[in-house]
């Protein structure tokens, strides 16, 4: 399984989208330029979306490297599989969060603004996304191919816009401060349960294939 989770991260940051990157890339400095204190929050949402992304885009190296007629000929497991993927995506994380840091850094020295709850909600939503669009994305991959959740996947960009939309202005932030970090919470356990979910759900979608 070492193996598996190796090649997984590997092909990760290999074949990273260079229009993906441009593309996350001029829109976090969109918002940082444009949210006030709240641009470290909104970056962190951007690049937490574009690691979901990569995580399945990942999928197409596979393909054209026809590394799935390899995989199903090894001596290997539909668990040991798919739970390789899942523990890949949990690694990914560490740039998700590292970038979410970097960004209220600069936000806040911009801005010379310390908010606790951003950072919270910043740090959150570095995790929390990711795992959201992996938990959707990668069952589908798994029973009905890749392109079945690229398509999947820019479903689920919509909500993201809405919510950077709903706190564009601050308002929604405001709205919400009272309890933002039982939203958090709530989130993060559902989150955690549609991962597990996920996995099962893969498991049997790759088993099928096997």
């Amino acid at each position: 399984m070492k193996g598996l989770i190796y090649k997984d991260i590997k092909i990760f940051f290999k074949s990273i989208d260079k229009k993906l990157v441009l593309i996350a890339a001029g829109a976090i400095i969109l918002l940082m330029v444009n949210t006030g204190v709240y641009a470290g929050l909104f970056a962190s949402v951007m690049l937490a979306m574009t690691i979901g992304m990569q995580n399945i885009m990942s999928f197409a190296s596979d393909e054209k490297a026809s590394w799935k007629k390899y995989q199903l000929a090894m001596p290997v497991n539909a668990v040991s599989v798919v739970t390789s993927k899942y523990i890949s995506v949990l690694c990914t994380l560490a740039v998700s969060l590292a970038g979410s840091v970097l960004f209220n850094l600069l936000s806040s020295a911009a801005f010379r603004s310390f908010n606790v709850a951003v950072w919270g909600v910043s740090t959150a939503a570095s995790v929390i996304v990711p795992l959201l669009w992996t938990g959707i994305c990668l069952p589908l991959t798994y029973w009905f191919g890749f392109h079945s959740a690229q398509t999947m996947g820019l479903i689920v960009v919509i909500p993201m816009f809405y919510f950077i939309k709903y706190f564009e202005d601050g308002a929604g932030f405001s709205a919400m401060t009272n309890s933002i970090f039982s939203y958090v919470i709530v989130a993060g356990i559902v989150v955690a349960v549609l991962f597990i979910i996920s996995m099962i759900v893969s498991m049997i979608g790759y088993s099928r294939k096997k």
